[in-house]
This record gives structure tokens, sequence and C-alpha cells, in this order.
């Protein structure tokens, strides 16, 4: 695939967040991590190809190399530090759309469905297999970027 076909899907998964970014349901994120440590919420977010490059170059953009290993759980983007994810900006769908009542509750599938598949379309001209766990999905897309 050409850079330029690329650059154009990250466009189209960025063109998504920002349209998911208007919609009324306020999100009040508070860094309370809980839906960053996946042993504790029992929810791991899966991204698909166009989401999982997004991620890895936000992380790049941090100046980090390499993946932290998480023996509790936690999302390898949460800075242990600060409780504050590392890529924010960039984070993938299912964090944006996450279940934390305290930050404002889920967004159910029948409202979010028309962006799904949105990204399911993108994933799909990119060569992608579906959504993949956040670790595995990460790791693919950062071998392809760095």
């Amino acid at each position: 695939m050409r850079q330029e076909e690329i650059q154009h899907a990250l466009g189209e998964v960025r063109a998504v967040y920002a349209e998911l970014a208007k919609w009324p349901l306020a999100r009040f994120c508070q860094a309370r991590t809980e839906c960053c440590r996946f042993q504790f919420s029992g929810l791991t977010p899966q991204l698909t190809k166009g989401e999982a490059l997004v991620a890895a170059k936000g992380f790049r953009a941090t100046g980090r190399k390499e993946l932290p290993e998480s023996a509790d759980g936690a999302c390898p983007l949460l800075k242990r530090a600060t409780g504050r994810c590392l890529i924010y900006a960039d984070r993938p769908f299912g964090c944006r759309t996450h279940f934390c009542t305290a930050a404002g509750g889920p967004h159910s599938r029948k409202e979010i469905l028309d962006l799904i598949r949105q990204m399911e379309e993108v994933d799909r001209r990119l060569g992608g297999d579906g959504p993949r766990k956040i670790q595995a999905a990460l790791a693919t897309a950062r071998d392809g970027i760095f």
C-alpha cells in the first residue's frame, strides 16, 4: 500500500474521531483510569488497523520506542506516574466510547454503528483483518511505523 493511501486512511480515522467528539453525549474523563486497567474492568479495547496506526503514530510522537510491559493488565499507553494516557488525542475509538459511568457512560452500539462501519471500511482498505486487542494491534502497527 502506498504512503499516500495510508495517510488518507489515517485522515479518515481521525475524521471519525472528530465526528464522535461533536456528539452531544458529555464526556467527563477525569483520568480515573479504571477503563485503562483491563483486569479491573474486564474489557480490553479492540483496534482496527487504522486505529492502531493512528495510536502508533501518536505513541511515536511521545519519543518512546518500546511499549512498556504491563504485568497488572493495565493499558500499555497509560503513564503510571500521572494516570494519563500517553496518546490521549490519538486514543482508540473504544477508549472514546467506553463504559465508564463516571465519565458519562457508554455510547450505545446503535448510536455509533455508522462510525463503526466507517472504521471497518478503513480497516478493509488497509488490508486489516478486523479488530484486535490493543496490545497485539499496537505491536503490529508499531512494527510498520518504527
